[in-house]
C-alpha cells in the first residue's frame, strides 16, 4: 500500500450523510403526501439527472416531478420534507476530520448533488469546516459516471493521481477513479473503511488524534 496519501475525495451520499434524495426517501415522500408512486418515478428518472447537473432548479425538478398538477401540499411544505430526510454519519465526519488534522490532508468532495440540496447539507452539516473544495456535479455541470469530473477534481487538487484515495460508496464509482489511477476505498461502514486506510498508513489513534486537536 501507498505511504505518501496527501488528498482525499470524498463522496457526500452514502459516505459522509445519508443519500440526499434516494429511492427511499422518495418513496417516503410517496406515501407521506399520498402521492402515484409510479408516475412520480418516472418523471423523476426523466429529469434527476440534469437537476444534479445544476441545468434545472429545485423549483423547475419540483414543476416536472410533483406540481405538474394541483396538490394538496405546498411547495414549501415538500422542500423541508425533501431537506429532512439527511441525516449526518458522525463517525465518518469525525475520522475524516481527525485524519486531516492528523496528516495535514487536503479534503475534497466529489460527488453527485443538486444544488439546492448540496448547499443545504453543506450548511446544515458543516461540511465547509471539513472540505477544502467542492467537486459537486450541480456546481461543475459534470457528474459521476463522467470521468471527467474525476480529471477536473486532480485539476483542481493539483497533486499526483498516486497520493490521493477516494472513498467512495458506489463501485462503478471507485472502478473508474482507479482506472486514472486513484486508489479508491468502496464504503460500506466506518469500521471497514478506516481499517482501510490504515492499510495505506493513514492511522486513526484516539488518543493521538484528539492531541493534535
Amino acid at each position: 500500500m501507498k505511504k505518501d496519501i496527501t488528498t482525499l475525495f470524498l463522496d457526500i451520499g452514502g459516505v459522509l450523510l445519508t443519500n440526499g434524495w434516494d429511492h427511499l426517501a422518495r418513496k417516503r415522500a410517496s406515501l407521506n403526501f399520498n402521492l402515484e408512486w409510479v408516475e412520480i418515478e418516472e418523471r423523476h428518472g426523466l429529469n434527476f439527472a440534469i437537476y444534479e447537473e445544476g441545468k434545472l432548479s429545485l423549483d423547475e425538478y419540483l414543476s416536472r416531478t410533483i406540481f405538474y398538477e394541483e396538490r394538496s401540499f405546498t411547495r414549501d411544505q415538500f422542500r423541508d420534507f425533501m431537506y429532512s430526510q439527511s441525516r449526518a454519519f458522525p463517525e465518518m465526519i469525525e475520522l475524516i476530520s481527525k485524519l486531516k488534522i492528523k496528516y495535514g490532508l487536503k479534503i475534497a468532495v466529489v460527488s453527485n448533488e443538486g444544488r439546492e440540496l448540496n448547499s443545504y447539507r453543506i450548511r446544515e452539516f458543516k461540511l465547509d469546516k471539513l472540505v477544502d473544495f467542492f467537486v459537486s456535479s450541480c456546481f461543475v455541470h459534470l457528474r459521476k459516471p463522467d470521468v471527467d469530473i474525476f480529471r477536473l477534481a486532480l485539476d483542481i487538487a493539483q497533486v499526483p493521481a498516486e497520493q490521493i484515495i477516494f472513498i467512495e460508496n458506489t463501485l462503478m464509482f471507485a472502478q473508474i477513479a482507479e482506472d486514472l489511477g486513484i486508489c479508491s476505498i468502496v464504503h460500506t461502514e466506518h469500521t471497514s473503511t478506516r481499517a482501510q486506510l490504515a492499510l495505506f498508513g493513514l492511522h486513526y489513534d484516539e488518543d493521538t488524534c484528539d492531541k493534535t486537536s
